[in-house]
């Protein structure tokens, strides 16, 4: 029996269509996982199943009836409830008051607080949690406020339940308290959907997977007959048999001395220990799926994420990078994946935005001259060909393309050793595609260091001398030369 069933949903932003006739259907007592890269349109449709965005096409069933939510309370109030990585209570109140937030019940008009507490309690042993339901709830683990926040889901009498990446804070022993709770909660009859970037979680509890793409449905599938290299193939758009030899002609290079040595280097919650080397005049790929630890190597290089143990050296010098100014004066640059938040200054100009870094490099008490700013600007709006009438236009106004090209030349202008790019290709046009990896392999052949995380196989195999690849928070394999294939790194990351 379907609890809820979505057909044809679609969703359009200005230029871009986030969701393509996308069909959806969870049944009763099932988990099932809802997988997709970046830009696939998962939290897209999660939005439209919870009621926090309206489809602007297709149906929507829910117990065979057809259903139109008009807010997230509808979708509670019907029995479809949604968990989210954050977890989205009062960390400042008690247990039980989050637990009946907003739905206290009341005796002679006044909250009544004992029987609050009492079935407070009464809840939380189902889910096999003895605590002091009087304790604020931010005096609790990040999975015991996962499992208060199921509870609470779960107690509005929910007969769908979204779980949208519960796990990505959590440690094994944690998942594994969360897993048992889902299995019940599945055997009781409800319908889960699990979000998440764990191939492993996948295999471990889900009964089905359905799979997104560009925001289309690419296949819904029966976990226990779909192999993890099928699985991956349908999430990146490739056949695991589809053999690519990378460069043609992949120069031969002398490549003996480190830049930058990482070992067992990691973050707290974020990646498992980890090392890498990247040499002289190298370009090393990071693959992997979302989620599997990619960009936070680039974070912990950059010092962007405080390591929690494990070394770094640059020129085998140890360096303990407290915060990215330390990485920049020693020559290391990061393009981030996210350039909106994390890269550009929107209203600045495109002369400020260049400047930034090399300003950060140098000091705020040595400030770069006008002249000296805009001689960089010119130069560089005509090295990587940026498209804009003059470098006082402020960057907001530019293509992301021509966005990401000024990020570009903003650590370009710091000559650094190390060029740390992560996805640098993503959200740009096809054209600005194109370029920007043409401007990776000119980085290449100049001698660059490179590190480069990349969704797209394609662009890896382009340039890279080497491929780490990344499964839940660590490296799992290391592929270099004419081994370097999309079937081999396909491999690498769909092993067990």
């Amino acid at each position: 029996m379907n609890l809820l069933s979505l057909s044809g949903m679609e969703k359009r932003y200005p230029g871009v269509k986030a969701l393509d006739g996308v069909d959806f259907q969870l049944r009763a007592g099932e988990i099932h996982a809802l997988l997709g890269e970046n830009g696939a349109g998962k939290s897209t449709l999660v939005k439209v199943m919870t009621g926090a965005l309206q489809g602007d096409g297709g149906s929507m069933s829910f117990l065979g009836a057809p259903l139109k939510l008009k807010s997230t309370a509808h979708a509670q109030s019907v029995g479809i409830s949604t968990v989210y990585q954050e977890v989205n209570l009062l960390p400042n109140l008690t247990v039980a008051q989050n637990l009946y937030l907003g739905r206290e019940p009341k005796r002679f008009g006044l909250i009544d607080w004992k029987r609050i507490n009492r079935q407070s309690r009464e809840v939380l042993k189902r889910f096999d949690l003895d605590i002091d339901v009087s304790r604020p709830l931010s005096s609790f683990s990040v999975a015991v406020q996962q499992l208060i926040a199921i509870a609470r889901g779960v107690d509005m009498s929910a007969k769908v339940l979204v779980l949208d990446e519960p796990t990505a804070s959590l440690d094994a022993d944690e998942c594994e308290q969360l897993f048992g709770v889902m299995r019940e909660l599945r055997d009781k009859g409800i319908g889960i959907v699990f979000i998440t970037h764990f191939l492993d979680q996948v295999y471990a509890v889900c009964d089905r997977i359905t799979v997104l793409r560009n925001g289309q449905l690419v296949g819904e599938f029966e976990a226990a007959t779909l192999s993890r290299s099928e699985l991956v193939g349908h999430m990146l758009g490739k056949e695991l048999q589809a053999q690519t030899h990378g460069r043609e002609h992949r120069e031969e290079k002398s490549l003996t001395q480190p830049l930058l040595e990482v070992q067992e280097l990691a973050v707290s919650g974020s990646l498992q220990p980890t090392s890498l080397c990247v040499r002289r005049g190298e370009a090393v790929g990071l693959a992997g799926l979302l989620g599997s630890g990619r960009s936070e190597v680039c974070r912990a290089v950059f010092g962007v994420d405080r390591k929690t143990s494990g070394t770094l050296k640059v020129n085998d010098a140890e360096k303990h990078f407290l915060q990215p100014a330390d990485a920049i004066s020693e020559g290391l640059a990061l393009c981030p994946e996210d350039r909106k938040t994390s890269g550009i200054v929107g209203p600045l100009s495109i002369r400020e935005n260049i400047a930034l870094a090399l300003q950060a490099r140098r000091g705020w008490w040595r400030p770069i001259s006008r002249v000296e700013q805009e001689r960089l600007a010119q130069r560089f709006i005509r090295e990587l060909q940026i498209a804009t009438p003059d470098a006082e236009k402020p960057i907001e106004q530019l293509s992301g393309g021509n966005q990401q090209k000024v990020i570009l030349a903003r650590w370009l202008a710091t000559s650094p050793q190390l060029l740390v790019l992560d996805e640098p290709t993503r959200g740009v046009d096809i054209g600005a595609h194109a370029e920007i990896l043409k401007l990776i392999r000119q980085f290449c052949r100049d001698g660059m260091s490179l590190l480069v995380t990349s969704s797209e196989l394609d662009e890896l195999l382009a340039f890279s001398d080497r491929v780490a690849v990344m499964r839940d928070r660590r490296k799992v394999a290391e592929i270099e030369g004419d081994d370097i294939t999309e079937g081999n790194i396909m491999r690498a990351i769909a092993e067990a």
